[in-house]
Formats: structure tokens, sequence, C-alpha cells
């Protein structure tokens, strides 16, 4: 019943990690620890090749995200849309996490369960707001991208489960400039929503496969 956190340096990714430690073993991998580059795609084959030994894993999730920070702030008109800033947001939330859909889904077991932490504002028909082209359109991207990458699994596994997660609004430095407005009891400690999304990535049955969930295990549509 092993577990891998990508991305566990993070706040959603470290109280992943801690959460499921209490129900078997963890490996994590991480940027800050200098073990994988979601920017670098030899980076990403060359982790999921130092783990096959340990293979296959219950669960394989993917906890990155880039909103600001690199050179990246969300935009709010199409006049601040830069062709540099908007391939980074892809090459971090949506090429980065299909990469290591490609390399690590080799290493989780038949039943295991695969997922990729997104966002509700990647979903296009709940977009109401306009704004944050670049996270948007990104989150879009990987939701898409983690639901083709599940119709082809459920051709091999079928009762493995590949999605997408959306953990709500959690306090951590990638939200913390935009928590206004959040009420209490809808923003979560790094602790709480890893305790949700473990609960609903495991409550999940394979025709749940290629879908996004929020932190209640309610369906988000694309």
């Amino acid at each position: 019943m092993s577990s891998l956190i990508i991305g566990a340096s993070g706040g959603i990714g470290a109280g992943l990690a801690s959460v499921l430690r209490t129900k078997g073993p963890v490996k994590t991998l991480s940027r800050a620890a200098g073990e994988i580059d979601l920017s670098d795609q030899a980076s990403i084959a060359d982790s999921a090749a130092r783990l096959r030994a340990e293979a296959p894993f219950t669960r394989i999730i993917v906890a990155t995200g880039l909103l600001h920070g690199d050179g990246v702030a969300p935009e709010r008109s199409l006049r601040e849309l830069d062709a540099e800033r908007l391939a980074h947001s892809f090459a971090v939330n949506a090429i980065g996490p299909a990469l290591c859909a490609r390399f690590f889904l080799p290493l989780l077991r038949d039943d295991g369960r695969f997922a990729a932490l997104s966002a509700r504002v990647g979903s296009i028909s709940d977009n109401r707001l306009g704004g944050w082209y670049g996270y948007r359109a990104s989150k879009a991207a990987l939701n898409q991208l983690i639901r083709t990458a599940a119709i082809e699994l459920a051709r091999t596994r079928p009762q493995a489960v590949c999605v997408t997660l959306h953990p709500g609004t959690v306090d951590t430095d990638m939200s913390r400039p935009f928590q206004r407005g959040v009420s209490p009891e809808r923003l979560f400690t790094p602790r709480e929503s890893a305790e949700r999304l473990v609960a609903v990535l495991d409550a999940l049955k394979p025709e749940d496969s290629g879908h996004c969930f929020d932190w209640a295990g309610a369906p988000i549509p694309f």
C-alpha cells in the first residue's frame, strides 16, 4: 500500500505525504530536494527509472502547480498576455504533470490511483469571471491530458483510476495573495485539504476515471 507524492516540498504535497504516512510507506520527490524537475523531461524519466524497483505504487499524486512567481502572475486582461509567461504556465501546470503520467503510470498498481492537482478555474463551462488566462488555460489543458491518459489506461488496466483533483483554497504561499473574500470555513490548512483529497481519491471507482473532482468529492465539469 505504498504511495508516491511528486511535488512533496509544497504545502499540499507535504500535507499529502503526512496524511498518507498514516496509511503506509510513502516515497516523495521534489524539485527543492533536487530529485525531479517537471520542466525537464529527462529529469522526470530518470526519476521514474530510479523508482522502478520500488513499484508498484497504490497511489501516485502529482501535487505541483504554478499560479504566481518565477516571472508569472495571473493576467487580469488580454493586454497582460505574454508568450513566455504563458508557455511557462503550460510547462509547469500541464506538460510536466502529463509527462509524469507518461513515465509514472507504468509504476502504478493495476488497481491503483493516479491523480494530478488541478483547479476549479480550469473548468471552461464554469468560467464566469474571466481573467487568470494562463492558469485557467493550463489547468484546462491538464484536465484534458489526464482524461485522455485515463481512456488509454483503461484499455490495459480497467480497474485503475486516473483523475484530476481540486484541493480547494488552501493556506499556502501560492494562494495567500488571493485569499481575500474566502470564508474561514472554506480556507483549508494543507493538512485539512490533504485529508479530504485522500478520502476522495480512495473512494473513487474505475468508472470515475478521467474526471475532475473537488475536495468534497463533487465532480467538476470540464
